[in-house]
């Protein structure tokens, strides 16, 4: 039996953090606690992708990647959810277009790494991605430069809040972006896929 869609309540904010979790590792557990706090979210989903539209190969099978991620994430308001298959989406803006019709009034903030940051123009329709949520951007090792010097960042300059207004990210309209600095983790999906120990 496939499991509900996530509950949220008008008003709520609710932070999404996309990607093919492959593997989810403590990385992803240590962005998503700071996200909670530093973007003042009422709710963190992880959106474990059926694939992505990227990259070349195929992610492990999804219900082993969901079950890796609901073992490593264990937060009363983070929920794990394959909800981009459940809707049959396959990019960032068609998932938005069919949460926001799903969920009247909740208010969504897409989360990132700095690193899709840096190459976010890549992403289809990124422009109205950035005009229609608020995006908190979450520094990782190495990729600070990139991201303030890409093109999403100059385009979007003027509607960038200082890292301490980065509470209120869910809380004003976009187009509207905050940049916050962590203590990472330099885990990656990638170097633990590469060990052999995914």
């Amino acid at each position: 039996m496939r499991p509900a869609f996530p509950i949220a309540k008008p008003g709520q904010v609710v932070g999404l953090l996309g990607g093919s979790f492959d593997p989810p590792h403590a990385g992803h557990v240590h962005i998503s606690r700071a996200a909670l706090t530093r973007f003042g979210l009422d709710r963190l989903w992880w959106l474990v992708s059926p694939g992505n539209p990227l990259k070349q190969a195929g992610p492990a099978p999804l219900p082993d990647r969901m079950q890796a991620a609901r073992a490593i994430m264990q937060h009363p308001r983070v929920v794990v959810t394959d909800i981009e298959a459940q809707l049959g989406t396959q990019y960032t803006a068609q998932t938005l277009v069919a949460l926001r019709r799903r969920y009247p009034g909740v208010r969504f903030v897409w989360l990132m790494g700095a690193d899709n940051l840096a190459q976010f123009h890549r992403w289809q329709d990124w422009r109205w991605i950035m005009e229609t949520v608020p995006i908190g951007v979450i520094a990782r090792p190495g990729d600070r430069i990139s991201a303030r010097l890409s093109k999403a960042a100059k385009v979007y300059a003027q509607s960038r809040l200082t890292g301490r207004a980065a509470h209120i990210l869910g809380r004003v309209d976009a187009p509207a972006w905050a940049f916050i600095n962590l203590p990472m983790s330099d885990q990656s999906s990638t170097a633990i896929r590469k060990r052999g120990e995914w």
